[in-house]
C-alpha cells in the first residue's frame, strides 16, 4: 500500500506577521517557513505505518513553486521515500477546491490507497482541502483523527466529539485522514537521514502530466479570493489598579460590570 501524505509550508508559528499590502498578501521576504505543525503529525503517522509492514512506502505531495522544495526535503529526511511537487503557472491563484483538483489529479495518477494530512493549516486554517479531495476521490474521509488502526483494506479511527467523548470510526480504504495533535510525536531527522534527503529526487509536475484541464484551477476558477488583508485591530493598553487589595478588587468589579459588561 502507498500512503500519499499532503504538506504545506507556512510561516513559523512564531513569526511576525506583517501585511504586505492589503491586496497582495503578508510579506514574505524574512519570513521563516516551517512544515505545517499538523502535517507533521501525517508524515510521522504514514512512517509509522511503514515501520509497521503496513505500508510499502510514503510520498509527499505539496503545491507550489521550487521555493517548497527546502520543506519537502525535511520531510524526507524524516524518511518519506519520495515526494512530487505540483508546480504550474496554471496553479497560480487557485482556491481551496483548485489546490484539491491537483492534489487528486497526482494522487489518482500515483494509485495512492491512503491519503494523510494535517487537521488544518495554521495560516489559512481554512480545513477544507482534505475534505474536498476525498470526495473528488470518492473516497471515504474521517477528520481531526487522534488514534488510528490500519487493518486488511479497512482502518479504525478514533477521533474527538466535543466534551471528552471519542468517536470510533470505522472505513473501508480508499481513504483520507486528517491528523489531530495527540495522534503521535513526530520524530528528529537524523543526520543520516537529511544526507539521504539531499539526494532522494522530487518529481515536479504540471497540469499536462496530470490530464488536468488549467481552466478548471487557478485565478480563473478560483470562487475564492482573499484580499482587504489587514492585522488585527490592536489590543487596547492593560491598566493597573490602584490601591490596597480590597480597592483593586472592587473597582475590578466595578470595571467588568459597567465597562466590559460581561457581569
Amino acid at each position: 500500500m502507498k500512503i500519499g501524505v499532503l504538506l504545506k509550508q507556512v510561516p513559523s508559528s512564531d513569526e511576525q506577521i506583517k501585511i504586505a499590502d492589503p491586496s497582495a498578501g503578508i510579506a514574505t521576504g524574512d519570513i521563516k517557513w516551517t512544515i505545517n505543525p499538523y502535517d507533521e503529525y501525517a508524515v510521522e503517522e504514514a512512517l509509522r505505518l511503514k515501520d509497521a509492514k503496513k505500508a510499502s512506502s510514503v510520498v509527499v505531495y505539496t503545491v507550489g513553486g521550487k521555493a517548497v522544495e527546502q520543506r519537502i526535503r525535511d520531510a524526507l529526511a524524516m524518511g518519506a521515500d519520495g515526494a512530487v511537487r505540483l508546480d504550474d503557472p496554471a496553479f497560480e491563484g487557485s482556491d481551496c477546491l483548485g489546490i484539491s483538483r491537483i492534489l487528486s489529479a497526482a494522487l489518482k495518477a500515483d494509485d495512492v490507497s491512503l491519503v494523510m494530512a494535517g487537521k488544518q493549516a495554521i495560516d489559512g486554517d481554512n480545513a477544507q482541502v482534505p475534505m474536498m479531495v476525498a470526495e473528488l476521490l470518492d473516497w471515504a474521509c474521517v477528520g481531526v483523527v487522534s488514534k488510528l488502526e490500519i487493518g486488511d483494506g479497512s482502518l479504525k479511527a478514533w477521533r474527538a466529539s466535543g466534551g471528552g467523548v471519542q468517536d470510533v470510526v470505522e472505513a473501508n480504504l480508499p481513504a483520507v485522514i486528517t491528523a489531530d495533535k495527540g495522534l503521535n510525536e513526530p520524530r528528529y531527522a537524523s543526520l543520516r537521514g537529511i544526507m539521504m534527503a539531499k539526494r532522494k529526487k522530487i518529481l515536479v509536475k504540471g497540469a499536462a502530466d496530470l490530464g488536468l484541464d488549467g481552466a478548471t484551477v487557478g485565478a480563473g476558477a478560483a470562487h475564492v479570493v482573499e484580499d482587504a488583508w489587514s492585522l488585527p485591530p490592536a489590543r487596547p493598553a492593560g491598566r493597573i489598579l490602584e490601591g490596597d487589595n480590597a480597592q483593586r478588587v472592587q473597582e475590578l468589579v466595578r470595571a467588568l460590570h459597567e465597562e466590559a459588561k460581561i457581569i
